[in-house]
This record gives C-alpha cells, structure tokens and sequence, in this order.
C-alpha cells in the first residue's frame, strides 16, 4: 500500500530526517496563517499517483491572493483521473542540489538494494533511462543489515564529504531503519535536497508498504482513501491489486511469481502498471481482474504470467477467455503459462484467439516489453 507523501514525511520526521515545515488542508476555507508565517510556499497535491507535478499538481504562491487562487485550482483539478482530496503546503525550499536514495527489494536475489544518485527530482525509472551510470547501487543480505562504513564510501564516491555528506550518512541510515521498520516495498526520498544554507532536507518522500504488513500499521489502514478508485475495488473482490506507475498490466497467480513478472519486465525495460494475483479462492476471478487492469487507461499491453499448482492454468485460462470473447481487452496479451492444467489451459486460450502463448516467461516478458514499444513506435 502506497502512502501520501505527507504520511511518509511523518515517518521520516519521527525517525530523524529533516523535512520542511508544512501542513496539510483539506479545504480552501481553511485558515491561512501557516502561509503567512511561512511564505513564500510551495503546494502539493496528495495523490496516489505519479507524475503530478507535469499534470500541474504542484504549485508555488509568495502572495495571499494567488495562494487562494492556487488552493482551488489544485482541489478542482484531477490527476490521472484522481480527485485532489489533501494539499500539503510547505515551506519553499532554496536548492542548491538535489539527489536520489532508496531503498527496494531485489526479488531475483533476495537482497535489498540502497540506490543513490546525485542527479535527483525525476522519477528513479526515467533516470535509469536518462542517465544510468549517475546511479550507484548496493545490495546486502537482509540478515547482515546495511554497515555504515559501505554507504560513507559510497557517499565519498559521489564527492560528499563535508558536512552535508555526513546528514546524507545519517539520513541514509535513518531510511533503512523505516524500510525494515515497517516492511517496505520501497523507500525513497526524491529528491533529498542541500539547500543554499547547506542543509540536507527531505523535500519529497514516497514508501509502499507491503499489503501483508500493513495490520501491523492501523494507522494507515484506517484510511480508506489510502487506495486509488481500482484498488477500492479489487479490494471488494478480494483481489490483491497494487497500482503502479508503468503501462504494463500484470496479472500472475502468487505473491512470488507476480513479482518475479515485475522483475522480468523491468529486467528487458518496461514499467509495470499494476501487481494483481489470482490464487488460492480467487484463481478462478481472472476475468474480474482483468476487468480491473484494462479499466487502468495507462494499460497499453497485459502479461499475463502462471505457475499452475492449487490455482490450476485451466480454470485461469477458462476466466482469461470469457474476458477475451467478451470484447473488453483492446490491447495485446501474452500468456506464459505451466504446471497443472497448463495443457488444457493453452489449448482453451489458442481457442479464444490468443497467439501470444509460452511456457517460458522469460521469453513471454521479453515479448510484452517489444509489443510495448511497437505500440510506441506506432503512435498507440
């Protein structure tokens, strides 16, 4: 479950790491003394989502007038297809440099991964692309923990080593402790700033905890609006449905083998755009999720990855056709599918239509991320 990056900056005052003053309004007739003790501020609309700041979900104000003005332009305005229910107003930060630090896990390895990077501010996906080389990566043994002496070296390596190289040490500590803390999918901060004064700030958070752990933090579960509209309603049919920020649907049967596919797509560089699983008293809902992703409009191509045991491949493959034959997935699909019922479960997909059709899914990954950039290259 995805946090707002108001409840990640929360966390991150709690555990040490600096944050600029701010509140969070959710009205425009809220009183306005913080903007008057704090100005000039930036405003930031809490969304589940990425991209906000190119869809105008950011916004800056030194004066009264126009911070009113800005207030209900962001509660009017939707992102990608969200309403803006909460603003975080905070104080304006001078940059002097921004970086990139997270922390995720390496599925294929059963490792966690600390990325830094002194290019931050975009997205850590679209400076992969960018510029690969800016990112240095560690990974470690989830038993041994992180050792402060390997991130001093990495953080010498990237030419910090006055005093906003050692905050970048202590915050870097600061957010591993939250991402075991509180069984983190992923925990970054982008960007983590030096202001003109030398300061090391947090100016944006995010952190994703894992579904399985989220009883263990009532405080989150409490809010149902925590979840975007397609996460509500997957919830509802009991599927474990995650939206992310890429345009590649998944679909798979098991918590494992759904985020191996997430690895898989990412390894030949596509975005997913959702983690969904069928399995155990929900592989027989394929059609229902299905439902689910192609209602994501981002979806431009689905992988639909199983590993038939309980769940069988049949009757997944029976719900995939009824979906097919119905006529709601306009974009391409690709199936790797094996285990049990796997056999009468490619022969009933070959019957709907589908071609697209493997045991690898190795080879099934490779050929969603080439139907992607087909689809991109031809204007879709």
């Amino acid at each position: 479950m995805k946090l707002y990056e108001y409840e990640a900056k929360n966390i991150f005052k709690q555990n040490g790491i600096p944050v600029a003053p701010g509140i969070v309004i959710e009205s425009s007739k809220e009183n306005s003394l913080f903007f008057e003790l704090n100005k000039p501020v930036v405003l930031k609309s809490q969304v589940l989502t990425g991209g906000r700041g190119k869809a105008g979900g950011i916004r800056f104000a030194n004066k009264i007038d126009v911070y009113k003005k800005e207030v209900d332009n962001l509660f009017a305005l939707k992102i990608k297809n969200l309403p803006v229910k909460k603003i975080l107003v905070e104080k304006e930060i001078l940059i002097k440099k921004e970086i990139y630090m997270g922390y995720s896990i390496l599925r294929s390895a059963a490792r966690i991964v600390f990325m830094i990077s002194k290019e931050g501010g975009m997205e850590i996906e679209e400076l992969a692309k960018k510029s690969p080389d800016s990112i240095i990566k560690h990974s470690f043994d989830i038993l041994n923990g992180i050792f402060e002496s390997d991130i001093i070296k990495i953080v010498e390596k990237l030419g910090f080593r006055d005093y906003a190289g050692k905050k970048i040490v202590e915050i870097a500590l600061s957010l591993y402790k939250i991402f075991i803390d509180y069984e983190c999918e992923v925990a970054e901060i982008n960007p983590l700033v030096i202001t003109q004064n030398n300061e090391v700030v947090a100016a944006d958070g995010k952190i994703s905890i894992y579904d399985e752990a989220i009883a263990k933090h009532p405080e989150y579960m409490k809010e149902e609006d925590n979840y975007t509209e397609l996460e509500k309603k997957a919830r509802k049919s009991d599927l474990g449905y995650v939206e992310m920020d890429g345009d590649i649907g998944v679909l798979g049967n098991g918590a494992g083998l759904n985020m191996a596919t997430l690895d898989i797509i990412t390894y030949f560089g596509g975005k997913p755009a959702n983690f969904l699983e069928v399995s155990g008293r929900t592989y027989h809902k394929a059609k229902e999720a299905l439902e689910i992703i192609i209602s994501n409009p981002k979806v431009k191509v689905i992988f639909g990855n199983f590993f038939g045991c309980i769940s069988r491949c049949d009757v997944i493959a029976e719900g995939i056709a009824e979906a097919v034959k119905s006529g709601i997935i306009k974009v391409p699909i690709v199936i790797s599918m094996r285990g049990t019922g796997a056999k009468e479960g490619i022969k009933t997909l070959k019957n709907a239509g589908l071609k697209n059709i493997y045991e690898d899914d190795i080879v099934a990954g490779e050929r969603v991320v080439k139907l992607r950039r087909e689809n991109v290259n031809s204007g879709k």
